[in-house]
């Protein structure tokens, strides 16, 4: 097959371990099929735009011989504020456009947008009609209305051209691939979609590139982590993150020197949580840069316990975050600040972590105190996700799955 994919933020050949479409692709051209990306500039690990793509409206990238990627012009001020980086998914949309229609040649066999943002819909929606072959629109992210309730879009307007890029991305798609059943039960209840034109190929896990190994102990001595129990936040420093209350449970342990929490990432709001914890003077909170996802697995194998928290509203009781399968990967228990799906996966399907109240503090702390205590049911725990993570959320497993919808497209 002749595959087009459009993301925005697909990685770069460099730091590609572990990100769901690069390695979905990888799988995918070792079965002898051949994919192009219509990708942005922006990239995710050093919060600017790709070193190679300065100065530059479009580009192109080699990543094998079955995966080319063409990368659009994207803002520079994409993590300034919401409104640059709207900006900067139009002028992706823009620039992707021309991508399309003068780089992406041939003809394909199938279109897959994959949103976050929503523009790619509209996108594949076009690109769709220009190869004349099939639409498949995935949903990351049950937008616009995770925007709105976190509070990162409130313009009427905006919001009423985010609806219709849904509608329009949901209309024009052959099939939908969506990756929680909780976004399935949204789409066929309240989006009106027919259940028939949905798949659910879920977010998964690299095992070949986060593994259990042993703790890293020039890591622990790099970080001040010796002779800590430390929970490791791993993601976004966003508003839909939420990290206030990883501060406020920090300021909870701050007389109790054997906690540390650490966070990884990066965000719009990390330079406000590095100062309300400097102004606080937390020194048990730590805020660090971003890693490759090789370099990730190192930081979960020293760590004592995944911290994984969204803020407290309905829209995130439908999602699977990465960082869970990650988790589960290298055998870490893990403290849920997720309520819905989430939660179930975790407590109940896996067995393998614990529930604390998104935004509850003091219930993040409880559970922090609780593993510290309890180590047999840690590693029991930690041993239970590797094994649930391995039978059911292997990502290799999942692309030839994913592959063989495609096929009958």
């Amino acid at each position: 097959m002749n595959i087009l994919l459009i993301h925005q933020y697909y990685k770069s050949k460099a730091n590609s371990e572990g990100a769901r479409w690069n390695g979905m692709n990888k799988v995918w051209a070792e079965q002898g099929h051949k994919i192009t990306v219509i990708a942005g500039m922006y990239d995710e690990n050093t919060g600017r735009k790709f070193t190679n793509c300065k100065g530059k409206l479009i580009t192109i990238e080699q990543h094998n011989d079955s995966i080319k990627v063409i990368r659009a012009h994207t803002s520079e001020k994409y993590n300034k504020n919401f409104f640059w980086r709207s900006w900067a998914y139009f002028t992706t949309f823009f620039f992707g456009l021309i991508g399309i229609a003068f780089y992406a040649k041939g003809k394909y066999d199938v279109v897959i947008a994959t949103s976050p943002p929503l523009t790619v819909g509209p996108l594949g929606a076009i690109a769709s009609i220009i190869k004349k072959c099939p639409l498949v629109f995935e949903v990351r992210d049950l937008l616009p209305e995770s925007a709105i309730d976190t509070g990162v879009v409130k313009n009427k307007l905006l919001i009423k051209i985010m609806f219709w890029m849904e509608k329009i991305s949901y209309k024009k798609a052959a099939y939908i691939n969506v990756l929680t059943p909780a976004f399935l039960e949204i789409l066929t209840t309240n989006k009106n979609v027919p259940k028939e034109k949905i798949w659910m190929i879920p977010n998964a896990a690299d095992l070949d590139v986060i593994q259990p190994r042993g703790v890293d102990k020039a890591l622990r001595e790099k970080h001040d982590w010796n002779n800590k129990f430390v929970g490791l936040y791993c993601g976004a420093h966003g508003r839909a993150n939420h990290l206030w209350q990883l501060i406020e449970a920090a300021k909870l342990l701050r007389n109790e020197p054997d906690f540390l929490i650490a966070c990884i990432g990066n965000g719009m709001e990390k330079d406000a949580l590095i100062q309300k914890a400097t102004e606080e003077k937390l020194s048990n909170i730590q805020f660090l840069p971003p890693v490759t996802k090789r370099q990730i697995s190192d930081y979960f194998n020293s760590c004592d316990v995944s911290l994984i928290v969204l803020k407290k509203v309905d829209t995130f009781k439908t999602v699977y975050p990465n960082k869970m399968f990650d988790s589960m990967s290298a055998k870490k228990p893990i403290i849920l600040a997720i309520d819905g799906v989430a939660r179930k996966l975790v407590v109940d399907d896996a067995q393998c972590g614990l529930f604390a109240e998104p935004e509850n503090a003091q219930d993040i702390v409880d559970k922090f105190r609780f593993y510290k205590d309890n180590p047999y049911i840690a590693r029991k725990h930690g041993e239970n996700g590797y094994k649930y993570v391995c039978e059911y959320y292997d990502r290799r497993k999942l692309a030839l799955k994913y592959l063989r919808l495609i096929q009958k497209t």
